[in-house]
């Protein structure tokens, strides 16, 4: 997107898939690099001796880069800009949930609860090299990062209630391509879309549709679609029942005609979800959604203009909410189509992204008589 609009793009990558292909001696060198990788200082810099770009925008530097990249950044004199996909700048783990709850246990504290706990991937061994890593880094990453980049204002205010300095936040929103598959009438089916695991709320959205079913159903089916852990057991409960499908993993464009066939997308999560993507790229289908009333959820959901929203974590209310989208006007799906132009197009995403950078610059050279 910004080289069609005339800027000049590097792209300084590492790529986790490669980790597969090391030897083993390498491999088991990963996890050191993780809070510290020279190498991949000593890359970045040579980078930036020879492209001197204005700007670098740093997204994840999990497991290959680490916060070595901020210092190389720092010596050549180049300001950064980080965007905060998750909360690892006060969580070891990204999440701020754990056992099915908000957890805030390692804020602001020695991490040793994510070790514990085995806060990442239920190993305490897999979870050490992250808990060193917010341990030696947070203050780096707070030195050394002019602006980061939240994706939602709930995430930007979760992120100063736990401890991160207000000044150095703001807002991007993350944007969704057009799409030329919209909903045409009102929809077939409710849709899950996405990651089936237990702080999205699949067990949840099951313990709800199970009391809609009691109550005499709704007359239309849940399709299920997405993969993660709970696969296994969202097959097996699709498959004992005759109002919903479960579709597996989807791509693209099979994702995209799932959305423009549903009265409504269902996004029942019970972590603090930093941007609902599938909430958005519904809008952009002018199909509304039911989400939870937390989070970017509730902040990107206008309750009864664009979806719905229900208490999180609670079956009832979710299936009140699931009940009440099937009967809801044909305006929902408008509204939310008109949200989306409004805030969540490529052309918005480019604008507000330049301002930032733009902003960033300015403030780096500040005193300087000329900008390239």
């Amino acid at each position: 997107m910004l080289r069609a609009a005339g800027h000049d793009v590097d792209r300084f990558e590492r790529r986790s898939d490669d980790i597969a292909g090391m030897s083993l001696p390498r491999k088991a060198l990963v996890p050191l690099g993780v809070p510290w990788n020279p190498r991949a200082r000593s890359a970045l810099a040579e980078r930036l001796r020879t492209e001197r770009p204005d700007v670098v925008h740093v997204h994840n530097t999990f497991p290959l880069l680490s916060a070595s990249v901020l210092d190389a950044c720092r010596d050549a004199g180049v300001p950064v800009v980080a965007t905060l996909h998750n909360y690892t700048q006060v969580c070891p783990s990204g999440t701020l949930y754990r056992d099915g709850a908000t957890c805030t246990a390692c804020v602001g504290k020695l991490p040793l609860p994510a070790l514990r706990h085995g806060c990442y991937r239920g190993s305490t061994v897999a979870t050490v090299p992250l808990a060193v890593n917010l341990l030696v880094n947070q203050r780096r990453w707070w030195s050394g990062v002019s602006r980061f980049l939240c994706i939602s204002d709930a995430q930007r205010r979760t992120l100063v209630a736990n401890g991160m300095p207000a000044e150095l936040l703001t807002v991007k929103y993350n944007f969704v391509e057009d799409t030329d598959v919209r909903r045409a009438g009102t929809g077939e089916h409710l849709l899950y879309l996405g990651r089936l695991t237990e702080e999205k709320g699949v067990r949840l959205l099951m313990a709800a549709w199970e009391r809609v079913s009691r109550a005499g159903g709704l007359g239309v089916p849940l399709v299920i679609a997405g993969a993660g852990p709970l696969a296994d057991e969202v097959a097996a409960w699709a498959r004992a029942r005759a109002d919903v499908t479960f579709a597996g993993l989807q791509d693209k464009a099979s994702s995209r005609a799932l959305i423009a066939r549903s009265i409504a997308v269902v996004v029942p999560s019970r972590w603090l979800e930093t941007f609902g993507l599938v909430v958005v790229e519904a809008m952009a289908a002018g199909v509304p959604s039911v989400v939870a009333g937390h989070s970017s959820l509730a902040e990107l959901v206008d309750d009864g203009v664009t979806g719905l929203t229900h208490t999180p974590g609670d079956a009832a209310s979710l299936a009140s909410a699931l009940g009440q989208i099937v009967r809801a006007p044909s305006s929902l799906g408008r509204a939310a189509r008109a949200r989306y132009e409004h805030g969540f197009t490529p052309s918005v995403g480019l604008a507000n992204l330049v301002a930032q950078y733009e902003r960033v610059v300015r403030e780096s050279r500040r005193g300087t008589s000329t900008v390239r």
